[in-house]
């Protein structure tokens, strides 16, 4: 088979996952505040994701695809495949357990992982600095959570604002839908253009790919949502309709404010933060620890793993196989 058509389809896969582990987790929360349907919400999802970069322009995919590492010629394509493999089976790996972990972290591992094992030069400088991104996502998102609930206790039991609970989703929903397609949604639009050779702006991938990019993550959201809304739709905590809105207003504002700064950041991360915020304010014992534990220790280990595991494919291909 030819290379490029692997190249490619390796690339579709990781769009299809990035379903299955981001899409569903932004929906599990959502969810649970009637006033929008399963199916339009998985619509608006891939709307975003198509449009958005269109619009507001791909500044955070051209850091992922251009400032880690270069995959030139043949050796190139090879290292590619071993970074998306890596980062996929990492991400499978997690999900299978529930849990939604950053496939931000793992994409930037198997780059690095890979580039190493194809002894590519890799930009170190730009792994620290997502690296220090993941880690402030989930802690601002908890701020952020955290000061809209107390802000939103203040309001008399009379006050209009609390009977707009349906509209303030639609609204919050809408602005998590923007910030994933400017930033975190991204990530597909990186791996596609460097799996065809092009530069990662909408005009060099194409319409065409934008909308199968869209297609294939609605298709995967839609397989990984009943697995993820046991997590992140009331395993951190147990989540009021009330608390879901703050969330996503929380966790939109964390990504928008990132990708202002062409930083690529981790969408679930923020999403877990803000869930945990927004109980701050309440008896602690509402919070599940143990699930919280789980998730960070999943974070934790995402880019070491999908690192070694791309380093080590890389190699193989680059050395071996070729």
């Amino acid at each position: 088979m030819d290379l490029a058509w692997v190249v490619m389809a390796v690339a579709w896969v990781f769009a299809g996952v990035c379903g299955v582990n981001d899409g569903a987790a932004m929906l599990a929360a959502g969810l649970r505040v009637r006033g929008i349907a399963p199916w339009a919400a998985v619509a608006v999802v891939g709307v975003a994701v198509v449009v958005t970069p269109m619009v507001l322009g791909t500044a955070v995919a051209s850091t992922l695809a251009d400032k880690l590492v270069t995959f030139d010629g043949r050796s190139g394509s090879l290292a590619l495949v071993a970074a998306v493999s890596a980062a996929v089976a990492t991400t499978v790996a997690l999900s299978s357990r529930g849990l939604p972990t950053s496939l931000t972290l793992a994409l930037v591992g198997s780059i690095a992982g890979a580039g190493l094992g194809a002894d590519f030069g890799v930009s170190w400088t730009t792994v620290g600095f997502v690296i220090a991104m993941g880690i402030a996502a989930p802690l601002v998102g908890m701020a952020g959570g955290w000061l809209l609930t107390l802000g939103a206790a203040t309001l008399p039991p009379t006050s209009p604002l609390r009977r707009w609970l349906r509209p303030a989703h639609m609204v919050g929903f809408g602005l998590q839908c923007l910030a994933y397609g400017a930033n975190d949604g991204q990530k597909m639009i990186a791996v596609v253009a460097v799996a065809a050779g092009v530069q990662a702006t909408v005009a060099d991938v194409g319409t065409g790919s934008m909308l199968a990019i869209g297609v294939v993550f609605m298709v995967g959201t839609v397989i990984g949502l009943p697995r993820m809304a046991a997590t992140m739709g009331g395993g951190v905590v147990p989540l009021q309709p009330a608390a879901a809105v703050v969330t996503e207003v929380s966790s939109a504002g964390v990504v928008l404010a990132s990708s202002a700064l062409g930083a690529p950041v981790s969408m679930t991360q923020a999403i877990a933060g803000a869930m945990v915020g927004t109980n701050m304010t309440r008896r602690r014992g509402r919070i599940r620890w143990e699930e919280v534990g789980r998730l960070a220790g999943a974070w934790a280990v995402t880019l070491p793993v999908a690192l070694a595991l791309a380093w080590g494919l890389a190699w193989v291909l680059v050395n071996v196989v070729q």
